[in-house]
């Protein structure tokens, strides 16, 4: 490693060098490649990084990419240099530049290296001559009318080297760079409130583009309904942003599309284009024998033109060699969750589709939960294995959505095959069957058998299966060229990409055809609702998959929607179809129960879901299902919300499926709770628990803060008990507006009321509230919602604050029939009980101890006891 003193004193030589002979460094015939050579090379192996490789690490793991330099248009497709540590992301990139170049005050370095930052979503980016040094913030989208100045965080030049060497020692040194110094500096000044992310940025682009390609589909062609006009939006943008891609990595001619915008019908001009690349792709995006939609559209030039303007220099901000396939992703999950709605106007509205609306929204799942599912699952599989042995491993997403986990695991597999090769030197001699290429690359043959012997996946969504094939198929093109795919053409007479259509398929991962014989359908409705359920038999259309016992490996983050959502007949069959249903059970438990099903022994599972799994009563059927059918590896409390713009807990399950009990019950579960940021840059909690201790547990809880240690106390706790909703019936008070509320008792409508504020632990102090209780009300305030004024009036019953106290959780007895509001809930007696023995209980410190080691929600501020965790609370 490079010390500070030896760094400092290589780069005051390289200063001192050019400082003697600058006048000539600043002559124009001085270029790029002498000034990378001469001077910002060595500066930055002054900093510790292996510039060449000259450890000879494989090629996934360098520290510094050189990037190819593409002429394309006349300009400079690729940044010159992208570091990063372990073969992990990128950190930054470095622009280079010729001294003669003024950087300080030109827009064009500025913008480029800008671009390539927020496309690739990098924090920062650098550009250098070695004379100048400029730091950008690139997570603000740049414009091409920008200043040079703009989003620039700082600027120093050779002279300032000296002077600044602790801030380029502290941030940009690969020996501070492990110890977190750049995240650290990013953190402080690159990252600002307010910015435009690349895929927020995408997926408006998106959306405006569906609505002019709809509105002109729709006013052109009254033939098509609204499915089919979906279908041909999806489908003509997906084709559009395929081959843009194709162009920037130059695999395609670049400005192929923005020529077929001269003149003519554009939309066939265009609709050409498509169909070489069926010849030229087999990609199943091209596919015009099965789209029988497409080809005979009429859209306005006005509308083509716009779009194809808007993904080409100057107006187009992204580069989309730069622009990561996950980003396609990002966007693509929330675009896939809104549909076209048109009126009998032809006018265009976009709106949630009904499934997304009852789930709360659509959350991508951020790409650092992917990455540590995928390895810990797909991962482990493959460890150590040859990638004959590994040709055997199937992986399938039973909700694929847009791919993101798919595309996780595909990618793993890649750079997994592309290390082994290399460490065991199969370079190619220039025939089809050698795995690498000559540039120590994957072969496409080789990425292409990958894919189809590895990945698959189902969704209930059309769309999405065809947006999931186009991030796989993207994601496979990597690295080709235009004469590589000649090559291929030329030597083995066969087409660049797979068709995924066996590998990919759109149906109901949870309902099989047994669904349309469970339930009383008439004929002339079958048609209808085969369409609408879509109902998918798994071992029919991976038989030879389930013949050889399952998959290896079931991924994904799983629809939360809960039943009381689901269409009535679809949610009897689901509670009826699987073991693991209770009461209003989300349908991620469904994927849980299904996931499990479709493994074959000693397969891994690995899913992110709600936390509600982990304590709540209703699910204690499902930890029973997951305990009696799988060896848990690890459970991962995670502490905040990982889904932008959502509030949903949730937790990391990786379950592996284990026929034999005695090898289930000696497992050692890996389980912990763990916060966010930790999670994105360490492997896993270090707390080990046996899973036969789960089985003693009341309601076999699942929580992050059970260990070894106070387990036998929790043990003895439950093992003594019965849950508190043996005894009582649980309910909620009400939730009430302020203007019912009164300081008097105006009139006999007006009862005494408390809040959460008034009970404590053992007594309760009324404050003189009073609530107006009028169920005529109820028509006139839509937003009021009075209770059964039988629970308010019974008594004695007990009394118990949602907000916890210090210690303690608050429980009173009301034998006066007070009335409460939400905040509160009320136990009524099913059973003949002592209410002072309950309360006691309830107070205790010991039933605080039990709540707190067995909620997997422990908020420090204002922590709650939510209904759930009432009914399970131990009662001697």
């Amino acid at each position: 490693m490079q010390t500070r003193e030896a760094a400092e004193g290589k780069i005051i030589q390289l200063v001192e060098r050019f400082e003697e002979q600058k006048e000539f460094y600043r002559r124009s015939e001085y270029n790029e490649t002498l000034t990378r050579k001469d001077f910002i090379d060595p500066f930055f192996k002054a900093l510790g990084w292996d510039m060449d490789n000259e450890n000879g690490y494989a090629e996934s793991y360098r520290e510094v990419i050189h990037e190819d330099r593409l002429k394309i248009g006349g300009a400079t497709k690729a940044p010159d240099y992208a570091f990063r540590l372990g073969g992990g992301k990128r950190l930054f990139f470095v622009e280079a530049k010729k001294p003669s170049v003024f950087i300080r005050n030109e827009i064009a370095p500025a913008y480029q290296v800008r671009r390539y930052g927020w496309n690739a979503k990098l924090p920062i980016s650098i550009i250098t001559d070695f004379e100048e040094f400029a730091i950008y913030d690139c997570t603000k989208k740049p414009n091409i009318t920008d200043k040079a100045a703009t989003a620039r965080i700082k600027y120093f030049t050779y002279a300032d080297y000296l002077g600044e060497f602790d801030f380029i020692w502290d941030t940009f040194s690969k020996e501070k760079v492990l110890k977190g110094s750049f995240d650290k500096f990013v953190q402080n000044d690159a990252y600002k409130k307010g910015t435009a992310t690349v895929d927020n940025d995408f997926l408006q682009s998106l959306d405006k583009w569906r609505i002019k390609l709809a509105t002109t589909i729709s006013k052109n062609n009254k033939h098509l309904n609204e499915d089919e006009i979906n279908f041909a939006v999806l489908q003509t943008i997906d084709r559009i942003i395929f081959l843009r891609i194709a162009e920037d990595r130059s695999i395609e001619p670049y400005g192929n599309m923005k020529d077929c915008i001269k003149q003519g019908n554009l939309y066939q001009n265009l609709f050409h284009l498509f169909t070489n690349a069926d010849a030229k792709y087999n990609s199943g995006l091209f596919d015009f024998g099965k789209d029988k939609i497409s080809r005979n559209l009429t859209v306005d030039n006005t509308v083509i033109r716009s779009i194809i303007n808007d993904l080409y220099y100057p107006q187009c901000p992204y580069e989309f060699a730069y622009l990561p396939v996950e980003i396609l992703g990002t966007a693509y999950e929330r675009f896939l969750g809104k549909q076209i709605k048109i009126d009998a106007n032809h006018k265009v509205t976009i709106e949630d589709k009904p499934e997304v609306r009852k789930a709360g929204g659509v959350y991508y799942t951020p790409q650092y939960i992917v990455e540590y599912i995928i390895k810990n699952t797909v991962g482990k599989l493959i460890e150590g294995k040859t990638p004959k042995e590994i040709s055997k491993i199937k992986i399938a997403d039973p909700a694929c959505g847009s791919g993101s986990f798919l595309l996780g695991a595909y990618t793993h597999l890649l750079d997994y095959h592309k290390n082994y090769y290399h460490k065991n030197h199969k370079m190619s001699k220039g025939h089809k069957n050698h795995p690498l290429t000559p540039h120590g690359h994957l072969t496409t043959d080789e990425k292409k058998r990958i894919l189809l012997n590895n990945i698959y996946g189902v969704d209930i969504d059309v769309n999405a299966v065809e947006v999931t094939k186009l991030s796989l198929l993207v994601k496979c093109m990597e690295g080709e060229t235009e004469a590589s795919i000649a090559t291929q053409m030329k030597l083995f007479h066969e087409r660049v990409l797979p068709t995924l259509d066996d590998n990919i398929v759109s149906g109901n991962s949870l309902i099989d055809h047994d669904f349309y014989e469970s339930e009383l359908i008439y004929d002339n409705e079958i048609e209808t609702l085969k369409n609408k359920i879509r109902a998918f038999n798994w071992p029919i259309t991976f038989s030879k998959i389930f013949e050889r016992g399952g998959f290896d490996a079931i991924i994904g983050n799983p629809p939360y929607i809960r039943s009381q959502f689901l269409d009535k007949d679809v949610k009897s069959y689901l509670v009826r179809k699987y073991v693991a249903a209770a009461y209003q059970p989300d349908t991620f438990a469904f994927f849980i129960n299904k996931g499990l099903d479709l493994l074959r022994d000693k397969g891994l599972l690995g899913y992110i879901v709600p936390n509600g799994i982990l304590t709540n009563h209703f699910y204690a059927k499902l930890r029973k299902f997951i305990l009696d059918r799988t060896a848990i590896r690890i459970i991962i409390d995670l502490k905040s919300s990982v889904f932008e713009g959502a509030s949903v807990d949730t937790s990391i399950f990786i379950l592996q499926r284990e026929q034999k009990e005695n090898i289930r019950n000696a497992n050692h579960v890996l389980i912990g709770e763990c916060a966010v940021k930790i999670l994105k840059q360490v492997s896993t909690p270090t707390a080990f628990l046996d899973q036969s201790k789960f089985h003693k547990l009341q309601d076999y809880v699942f929580n992050s803060n059970i260990n070894n240690d106070n387990h036998l106390l929790l043990e003895k706790i439950s093992l003594s008990s019965q849950p508190l909703n043996k005894f009582f019936e649980i309910k909620n008070g009400m939730k009430i507006r302020k203007d019912f509320i009164s300081r008097s008792m105006k009139d006999i409508r007006y009862k005494k009321f408390l809040s959460g504020s008034d009970i404590k632990a053992h007594s309760l102090n009324f404050s003189g509230k009073f609530v107006c209780y009028d169920k005529s009300l109820e028509k006139k305030f839509t937003n009021q919602a009075f209770r059964d004024e039988s629970i308010f009036l019974s008594r004695p019953k007990i009394l118990v604050r949602q907000v916890l106290g210090k210690d303690r959780i608050y429980a009173c007895i009301d034998t006066q029939a007070y009335y409460v509001d939400q905040s509160v809930y009320i136990l009524l007696p099913i059973q003949d009980v002592d209410v002072n023995f309950i309360i006691g209980i309830l107070n205790s410190k010991l039933m605080f101890y039990f709540f707190r080691n067995t909620s997997s929600d422990r908020k420090e501020t204002f922590p709650k006891i939510k209904g759930d965790q009432m009914a399970s609370l131990p009662i001697r």
